[in-house]
């Protein structure tokens, strides 16, 4: 089975109304262009511009019910693909950053709220945000067949728990929405994440002429030795660059599948016994 995934490394307004319109323009190119899974950046209804102010911050969050998601669930079975939506999601006592992946169906498979957030105590850090609470891994549906899909948010990335936690619970695939410079210490932790793990990673960024932001989506297939080649290979299958578009990369799930039967990384000698520190809090 092979999946195409399409990064939407496009750039946003500050307006929810104008960002779903260019949202779903987005996702009928991405599949026109073979997808079967599309990937926004992230806290697309947005832009990743939120309000440091309380209440006008719970005007920009939206509900699960609200017309937004209500549009891109449509639209996944419409097109007949899955979609990766971002958001900034009402919630109490305070808006989660927000996946909300939906299948082919329009079903909504999960939501993930992103667990670390970037808490600096800065003034424009999202400390006005509350954090997510849980890893979710659920068996997406795709016309190629059926993958296991978790996510992770951005500054999850920094964290080799995150990744972990979500092989463990049977992930094969990793969507990241993202919105910071993707330079090579973060890409480096990405090829990380995937290579210890045995797992495929792929993160969507805004381009280069967002704030903050410089593109470099990627997808990383976590395969590092085949058995017909004298040495390991690159895991990176795709990089964009910092430009805005719509770019597919395929992920040869066979391949993956076959490489997690026959290595050992990250489950074989595992000693959890040993770990407990990493869950205490310091």
């Amino acid at each position: 089975m092979k999946l195409k995934i399409a990064f939407l490394q496009i750039l946003p307004t500050k307006n929810t109304d104008d960002n779903l319109k260019i949202g779903i323009e987005a996702c009928k190119e991405a599949k026109n262009k073979g997808a079967d899974i599309a990937l926004f950046p992230e806290m697309w209804s947005i832009g990743y511009q939120f309000s440091h102010n309380e209440a006008e911050l719970k005007t920009q969050a939206l509900s699960l019910d609200s017309d937004y998601l209500k549009h891109f669930s449509a639209l996944s079975k419409e097109l007949d693909m899955a979609i990766a939506i971002t958001l900034l999601e009402a919630h109490e006592p305070k808006p989660r950053n927000t996946v909300c992946l939906f299948d082919r169906h329009g079903k909504l498979v999960y939501r993930y709220s992103k667990v670390h957030i970037c808490d600096f105590g800065e003034e424009d850090d999202e400390g006005v945000l509350g954090a997510g609470d849980d890893f979710f891994v659920e068996t997406l549906d795709t016309k190629e067949g059926s993958i296991q899909v978790g996510s992770m948010i951005c500054y999850d990335r920094e964290f080799p728990e995150s990744a972990r936690v979500l092989m463990l619970k049977g992930a094969e695939l990793i969507l990241v929405p993202n919105a910071c410079p993707m330079e090579i210490n973060r890409l480096s932790q990405l090829r990380g994440r995937a290579y210890e793990n045995m797992c495929a990673i792929a993160t969507c960024n805004y381009p280069a002429n967002h704030p903050d932001c410089n593109g470099h989506s990627t997808l990383f297939d976590g395969v590092i030795y085949i058995p017909e080649l004298a040495g390991p290979r690159d895991c990176c299958v795709f990089e964009a660059g910092e430009e805005a578009g719509i770019y597919i990369a395929e992920l040869d799930v066979d391949q993956l599948r076959s490489y997690r039967q026959r290595e050992v990384w990250g489950m074989k000698n595992r000693r959890p016994e040993l770990y407990t520190v990493i869950s205490s809090k310091n």
